[in-house]
């Protein structure tokens, strides 16, 4: 975030505005990319993921709180495109922003940093930004819809269910590939192609093979994460639970594979209990495995240290041996007599 902001040109109006439309955008866009894939829940039609609440999260811890106004312009955008403009759009509006702007404050807070290289930073994003904030939405947004009498009062809870699970594996799948893509400075070396694009190969064929079977393999998939993990961290685990993820959705919305035969409900739980769980193992495993590396590199860094302080004590810094008393001719005490 410091790394952005402290651009000057985006300090001045100009950039300023330049930010927020840029946020508006790409929040527009993840919200008609979510909305290509629905689900019905009571009536109530929901998405599996809603991308822009993690575009929203990154936003505003990359280039800071102020521009949480192209959140409120993105997610009106996305509610125009769907319905007309009521009173009660703007309440939505509301939960929409605040939402990730308490994510955000959550995470500040919480000391959290966007590198995800520590198990503390992914346990507050799972806990505080997708489990905790939230909530804002879906509360808003579903109680707007009964107090409107456009949602049936016993059915508040299943379709608050629905609609906060898909806001947070909006931030659990889509905040971690956007904080990733901003820290990009190179691409990895040569030597580590040859098995990213055997990964690749293997998840292309896998994912398919699991979600798409009617007998119930989605299992299959966690080795998988747990290969991208292990050799490649976050920039693996994201990929391939963001690939993971978009297949199941799909096969899930068209009642195919292993989502066939289920009722709508039945669906999304088993939908989301299934991203939601491998979205937690991508990113919790991938977050112990760098900390985990960094605290070696550091132990590492601390010996080498130590070994250098050491051979330079050993080198030339030891004191001169003392001379053995009456070992040369040189002893200058006096004689018995004051004479020799």
């Amino acid at each position: 975030m410091a790394a952005v902001v402290g651009i000057e040109h985006l300090r001045r109006p100009g950039g300023y505005i330049a930010q927020v439309l840029a946020v508006a955008v790409c929040y527009y866009g993840a919200g008609r990319l979510g909305l290509l894939r629905e689900l019905s829940v009571e009536g109530a039609v929901v998405t599996p993921i809603y991308p822009p609440t993690g575009v929203a999260v990154a936003a505003l811890l990359v280039l800071g709180l102020r521009c949480w106004p192209g959140i409120t312009v993105g997610a009106l955008g996305v509610v125009l495109s769907v319905t007309s403009f009521r009173p009660d759009v703007l309440g939505i509006l509301v939960g929409n922003t605040a939402a990730p702007v308490c994510a955000a404050l959550l995470l500040r807070r919480a000391h959290f940093r966007d590198d995800l290289g520590r198990l503390r930073d992914g346990l507050a994003l799972v806990f505080l930004a997708a489990l905790s904030a939230m909530t804002i939405s879906a509360t808003f947004g579903v109680g707007l819809l009964v107090l409107t009498d456009r949602l049936a009062a016993h059915s508040f809870w299943p379709v608050w269910l629905a609609w906060w699970v898909g806001d947070a594996m909006g931030v659990l799948i889509v905040s971690p590939l956007l904080l990733l893509l901003h820290r990009a400075r190179r691409p990895p070396p040569m030597d580590r192609w040859k098995e990213a694009t055997a990964l690749t190969v293997v998840a292309c064929f896998l994912v398919p093979l699991a979600v798409y079977n009617r007998t119930s393999v989605l299992f299959l998939v966690y080795p998988l994460i747990i290969w991208a993990a292990l050799r490649f961290q976050l920039a693996g685990s994201a990929l391939c639970a963001l690939l993971t993820s978009v297949v199941a959705t799909v096969a899930a919305t068209d009642g195919v594979g292993s989502f066939a035969g289920l009722s709508r409900i039945e669906v999304m739980a088993k939908l989301q209990a299934f991203n939601g769980a491998m979205a937690l193992t991508a990113l919790l495993l991938s977050a112990l495995i760098t900390e985990q590396r960094h605290t070696r590199r550091s132990v590492e860094k601390a010996c080498q240290e130590l070994i250098e302080v050491l051979e330079h004590l050993t080198a030339g810094d030891a004191p001169p041996p003392r001379p053995h008393p009456g070992a040369d001719d040189t002893d200058e005490r006096p004689w018995p007599g004051g004479a020799p």
